[in-house]
């Protein structure tokens, strides 16, 4: 075996010289390489035409990028598509379909956290929440986007859209969260059981400031679903907030717009 890493690896000329165990390593470190680099053509177009732009770009992008890598990896690995999908999926019991979505969800939130210690242990905490809060300027309007073309919504989508999309985050697998009805244009979301948090008060320690980043998460993901949208913020740590919920977020369209 050739270990990743090792000084072996130094009188390894080709990947073809590489053992069973080192060339499947190979593999995985080129899909890492594959996921950084859509990932950087992404920033690249947002720097330079802005999101809404960049997000439409990313429309056309994904939808090519999608349909020649998954129809080259299923004649590579054997696994039949169907409609687009990967059949084996679509085979799945559903109790398993929706544990791997749950558990998707997980390891989302898993690599949210690695990237803020990496930050924090070379760093320090200013500079991870610094970036923490910059990732979600981007990330929010993203992942509002993102549900909007899968959910099909319309480009002002309303209050009613916005409650529909929240339950579509990556957030919604993990925590438990409930929205209050206000009004025909007016809802307050709340984040009853953050599981940050909640692991945070299990282990005896104070609730992690969470407002900065919060503040541009829920405005950037409202306004995407609805230009309309306008977001303040109830309570979030480090404000102080009832046991029923870690943070709460108002979102409404003004009878004026």
């Amino acid at each position: 075996m050739v270990a990743e890493g090792s000084n072996a690896m130094l009188n390894v000329e080709k990947p073809e010289d590489l053992d069973q165990e080192a060339l499947a390593r190979f593999a995985l470190d080129m899909f890492h390489r594959l996921i950084v680099h859509y990932t950087l053509w992404f920033t690249e177009v947002e720097h330079q035409f802005g999101v809404p732009k960049a997000l439409e770009i990313m429309k056309v992008a994904k939808k090519n990028s999608y349909n020649i890598q998954m129809n080259r990896f299923a004649k590579v690995l054997g696994f039949e598509m169907k409609d687009g999908i990967p059949k084996p999926l679509l085979d799945m019991p559903r109790e398993s379909l929706i544990n791997l979505v749950n558990n998707i969800g997980v390891n989302w939130l898993a690599n949210d956290g690695v990237w803020f210690q990496a930050v924090e242990n070379t760093r320090d905490m200013y500079d991870a929440k610094r970036c923490n809060d910059s990732c979600w300027t981007r990330f929010a309007p993203f992942e509002a986007w993102s549900i909007k073309q899968f959910l099909g919504l319309p480009e002002q989508a309303g209050i009613e859209g916005l409650k529909k999309a929240l339950r579509f985050r990556m957030y919604a697998r993990i925590n438990v969260q409930s929205i209050v009805d206000e009004g025909p244009n007016r809802i307050v979301f709340q984040m009853n059981d953050c599981r940050v948090q909640s692991a945070r008060k299990r282990q005896g320690l104070e609730d992690y400031p969470c407002k900065s980043a919060g503040l541009v998460e829920y405005r950037h993901f409202g306004e995407t679903i609805d230009s309309r949208i306008r977001c303040e913020c109830v309570g979030c740590p480090p404000d102080q907030h009832p046991a029923e919920w870690f943070c709460a977020w108002r979102f409404t369209i003004p009878e004026s717009l």
